[in-house]
């Protein structure tokens, strides 16, 4: 498989830095050799045209920093495109989770084309569903996913073409354990499939993964999984954007890349937040390289 891999180290979506360097530590932690040992031929994208927050207005307080993030999920849609029409495998490395509106943007443009139904795995702590008048932050990183659902702001809902990215109801929520009130409320009127870490405890993430399989195979065509690595628990994954605890071991995770391997439908994954300014030993950023080696085909036996 030809494994194009997209950096964008942007990390406008929320007030801790450091996850822009996520995709440099991520490389760094051997992807490129992990992923040619599987027998992928993997492909490097030009840098993005990004400015440092630092340098950036952060404009409304409510929609921080939305003029640079717009801007550069325009840039990622338009990759992700190009990407996926070669029949190419577009891994994008982030960078925060706000890169996901572009991510989707693209692959939904090209599922458009194709006349195929596009559904996203959204593997996360949080549920990234609120909207201005829900968050209690302001920052984009937590209203990703509502806009690509076509909720929210229109500089959001309408990024890269005009109208809504994803139905709602062939998106697929595991590891949640932190929701706003506000968000939970939009979610659960639009409809979104949700397996909180508490039904990883009541359940065992095994039974949780084949209702996750079965729902997607009997709805979508193309699957795309945006992992957010803050879904393990700290102690495994202490480089990360906002730690949570209480989250899944890298075990679960690997049997959840394994399992979507499996499925066939995968075209394309996000895996965002790692942040090596709290990372131990570049820790967090080995555990990626091995998630998407799982998900791309690796096996321990």
């Amino acid at each position: 498989m030809n494994v194009h891999v997209i950096e964008v180290p942007m990390d406008f979506g929320g007030k801790r830095h450091g996850s822009d360097m996520g995709p440099s530590a991520i490389r760094l932690a051997g992807l490129k050799n992990r992923l040619e040992n599987l027998g992928h031929k993997t492909y490097d994208s030009t840098p993005l045209d990004l400015e440092p927050q630092e340098y950036s207005l952060s404009g409304e307080e409510s929609l921080r920093y939305l003029a640079p993030i717009v801007k550069g999920c325009n840039q990622l849609a338009q990759a992700v495109e190009k990407t996926f029409e070669k029949g190419d495998f577009p891994i994008v490395l982030g960078g925060d989770h706000s890169i996901v509106l572009g991510s989707v943007a693209g692959l939904s443009a090209v599922a458009k084309k194709q006349r195929k139904t596009l559904g996203v795995l959204y593997v996360d702590a949080h549920g990234d569903f609120n909207t201005p008048e829900t968050s209690p932050s302001g920052n984009i990183h937590g209203m990703c996913m509502s806009g690509s659902c076509g909720i929210g702001v229109p500089e959001l809902t309408n990024l890269y073409y005009p109208g809504t990215k994803i139905d709602p109801e062939n998106v697929c929520y595991v590891g949640c354990r932190d929701i706003d009130a506000g968000e939970k409320k939009l979610m659960q009127k639009a409809g979104v499939k949700v397996f909180s870490m508490s039904d990883i405890d009541r359940l065992g993430l095994n039974t949780v993964m084949q209702k996750v399989t079965t729902f997607f195979k009997e709805r979508v065509d193309l699957i795309h999984i945006s992992f957010d690595i803050d879904v393990l628990d700290p102690q495994f994954a202490p480089g990360v954007g906002i730690q949570v605890p209480y989250g899944m071991t890298p075990r679960e995770g690997f049997l959840l890349m394994e399992e979507m391997c499996a499925t066939g439908q995968v075209c394309s994954c996000d895996i965002v937040e790692v942040n090596p300014v709290l990372d131990v030993c570049n820790q967090t950023a080995k555990t990626a390289v091995d998630l998407l080696a799982r998900l791309l085909g690796d096996t321990l036996y």
